[in-house]
């Protein structure tokens, strides 16, 4: 069912009209989350590299020869993005390596303790996580290519919207779990992030806003600036909350759509914070380019999220945070590369990226 059309300006009430106590804070935290974070990803290591080395025989079949990139994925039979991640988090664990031709092959620590039947081999050690949940729904997601929840016999919410399927976006109670859940990490990054950003008043287009907190940390950086969070019905609930308790309902409008298909609200800058990276390339491509569309002249596309390297090996904390939207999302990390390519196909002028907090950068195009 359609959601009311992004044209509609769903305002806050006037803070008066709502009993909530105004918080008079957010800012940078007193310490860097970002070990907690890792720690946290770190499991999806364990999962990726027992499943490279006892279900899919990476390490062996490439003792002896080195392999493109499309022939490893097509022997292992993966499709692109699966195999995006899984040898990204082999090349940043420095298990494998490109040669001067670009094809993967095993490192010297990979052929000393990862190739069968060698005098340190530890494979057979790996093999008994093999049968474990975590590495069985990791090989599953890899040879599938499709997140948590999307199987059709299943009866799970996926954590992104598609029309036609059913979300955890959708559901009031699982969309305010999750929203708020993803505010945790919001509150600590969004400060640092509306540091790095320099606005002189206008209005702020949040896409995929969320809980706000990112629109919210910028406008009580900002006094002058105005701002409109467009997301689903159910999670523009917890931004209505937010805003009443931060003190910005005045400043803050809700606007509920689908950012695929309805008309992008207009704003002299949008903000994509943490979205691209639950899309593939092709749905990433789109929606750069319908927010390219709705900027004027002068506009500028934010993009906050988290960058691989351009050549893809690494970091390991994002190349494992790769593994996790991929298993919950229809995305994966992408590089600045990457990003760039994207805002140069929509007609924008890409700079440079300027790091924030747990591992995310923010990159800015500008229209023309």
């Amino acid at each position: 069912m359609r959601l009311l059309p992004a044209s509609v300006d769903w305002r806050i009430p006037p803070k008066e009209c709502i009993l909530f106590q105004i918080m008079d804070y957010l800012s940078p935290p007193p310490t860097d989350p970002t070990p907690i974070f890792e720690h946290f990803r770190g499991s999806y290591g364990s999962e990726l590299l027992t499943a490279a080395v006892e279900h899919f025989s990476v390490f062996e079949r490439l003792h002896d020869r080195s392999m493109s990139f499309d022939d490893l994925r097509q022997e292992l039979q993966l499709e692109r993005r699966p195999a995006v991640v899984l040898f990204t988090a082999l090349r940043a664990m420095q298990l494998l390596e490109l040669d001067r031709a670009g094809r993967y092959r095993v490192t010297e620590l990979a052929r000393d303790h990862l190739v069968p039947n060698g005098e340190y081999f530890v494979g057979d050690y790996l093999g008994l996580a093999a049968q474990s949940p975590g590495v069985l729904e990791m090989v599953a997601r890899l040879q599938s290519n499709r997140p948590a929840h999307a199987e059709p016999a299943d009866s799970g919410a996926a954590f992104i919207y598609r029309e036609g399927k059913k979300s955890a976006m959708e559901e009031e109670a699982s969309a305010r779990r999750l929203t708020l859940a993803l505010a945790g990490r919001a509150k600590n990054v969004a400060p640092v992030l509306a540091e790095r950003l320099s606005f002189d008043g206008g209005t702020l287009l949040d896409v995929g806003g969320g809980s706000g907190i990112y629109s919210i940390a910028c406008l009580r950086r900002n006094p002058q600036l105005h701002a409109i969070v467009f997301d689903r019905q159910e999670v523009l609930k917890v931004a209505s909350e937010f805003a009443v308790q931060y003190g910005v309902a005045d400043r803050l409008h809700l606007v509920p759509g689908d950012m695929f298909a309805d008309p992008i609200p207009s704003a002299d800058r949008i903000l994509l914070s943490n979205i691209l990276h639950d899309w593939d390339e092709p749905e990433c491509q789109e929606l750069v380019s319908r927010c390219a569309a709705a900027l004027p002249g002068g506009g500028q596309l934010i993009v906050h999220d988290v960058f691989l390297n351009d050549n893809h090996d690494g970091p390991l904390p994002v190349a494992l945070y790769s593994a996790a939207l991929f298993t919950l999302t229809e995305g994966r990390a992408y590089s600045a590369a990457e990003f760039k390519t994207w805002l140069k196909n929509a007609g924008l002028v890409p700079g440079e990226i300027q790091p924030t907090l747990i591992h995310c950068g923010v990159l800015t195009g500008v229209k023309p």
